[in-house]
């Protein structure tokens, strides 16, 4: 009877899909962004800094479990923990931009007794009033009161607040220039829509997968889908003027519009092109070493304009994790890797100075 009932939700599913659909991730990114912009602050906060002192650190996707085989976070959580004891120790203010937890296959309570230290973490910078929750669509009942005073808030205290997105806002040669950071999960039917529907994800259908162990989230698992979504998003981020657009939700690193496998490729053939052997081997490893995690990408794509990041994710299955820092003038795209129980390394995979990126948004 179980497995009847599975076959029946997973083609029901296929009418709910998480494939992208452009016209509705336009038309939610888009009033996402306007209803911020107006001051609405249910939907998320606009927040000021200085673009060339301010410290953020921006992750997504930990998907959280209950440390089983399934536990996607399990082999990353050294890592993240190593990470944000340097990002506490050295003054960012955090911003967790969804699926911070696992909820589609694990019970709420489940995670949070699995992962008292990660989260207890993270609670530091919240007290130092140094943190910013943005929900996505594997951690949507944290949408709701109820659940985030049953489950959060003996954590993180009473102070804590829960956005579907936020912008960071700074001056720049006498304009005002945002940042705006969402989840990226707007426009997937299963998770973003009427609040009806969005109760009745986090409410029913979410209960359902967990009982009946569905997972029919596909989207990080597909490249073809995954540069769709991401090329979707970066169209849209050319709409909105002095605006850049951080993401997370598709587990695939993106820096000022390009992939990292991207920008290896076109290092590679301008090695290629100057005659530097040294410079070709290197990257040549480097490609090869990373097949396995860009198996499946089916075209080498190039985005003209540097509008749009992705954070990449903190549960890569060899235990690294990926974020965007925003730091001393600089946005950078960082890898965490944690090797043979070593301490976690930081490396910093691309980085541009915000007035290089500011300039180039201009017409």
């Amino acid at each position: 009877m179980k497995k009847m009932l599975a076959r029946l939700i997973i083609r029901l599913s296929g009418r709910l899909s998480s494939r992208p659909d452009k016209k509705a991730v336009f038309a939610s990114l888009s009033q996402l962004h306007e209803a911020i912009l107006k001051g609405k602050k249910d939907r998320g906060p606009v927040v000021p800094f200085a673009s060339d002192s301010a410290r953020i650190i921006i992750f997504s996707d930990q998907h959280k479990g209950a440390r089983d085989a399934a536990d996607d976070f399990r082999d990353a959580a050294a890592t993240y923990s190593g990470a944000l004891k340097y990002y506490y120790d050295h003054g960012y203010t955090f911003i967790n931009l969804g699926d911070c937890e696992e909820l589609w296959e694990n019970k709420p309570a489940a995670v949070m007794v699995h992962n008292q230290q990660p989260l207890q973490e993270e609670a530091r910078f919240l007290q130092r009033k140094r943190y910013y929750r943005i929900f996505g669509n594997h951690d949507l009942e944290w949408h709701y009161l109820v659940p985030r005073r049953q489950f959060l808030r003996p954590l993180f205290g009473k102070k804590l607040r829960v956005h579907e997105g936020l912008i960071l806002q700074t001056q720049y040669n006498g304009d005002a220039y945002r940042i705006f950071l969402a989840h990226g999960h707007q426009g997937d039917k299963r998770s973003d829509g009427n609040t009806f529907s969005k109760w009745f994800v986090a409410a029913i259908w979410t209960p359902v997968q967990r009982f009946l162990d569905i997972h029919p989230d596909t989207l990080s698992e597909s490249f073809d889908l995954v540069d769709a979504h991401n090329i979707m998003m970066y169209e849209w981020s050319l709409q909105v003027p002095k605006t850049l657009f951080i993401s997370g939700h598709t587990h695939k690193p993106v820096f000022a519009s390009m992939d990292h496998i991207d920008r290896l490729n076109k290092q590679l053939q301008r090695a290629t092109a100057e005659g530097d052997t040294a410079a070709v081997s290197s990257l040549e490893a480097e490609l090869r070493r990373r097949a396995d995690e860009y198996a499946g990408k089916q075209f080498v794509k190039t985005m003209a304009h540097p509008t749009y990041f992705n954070t990449g994710c903190c549960c890569f299955d060899d235990g690294d994790i990926t974020g965007i820092e925003i730091a001393d003038g600089f946005i950078r795209l960082i890898k965490w890797t944690r090797k043979g129980g070593a301490v976690a390394h930081r490396k910093v995979l691309e980085e541009c100075p915000l007035y290089y990126i500011f300039d180039q948004l201009n017409p």
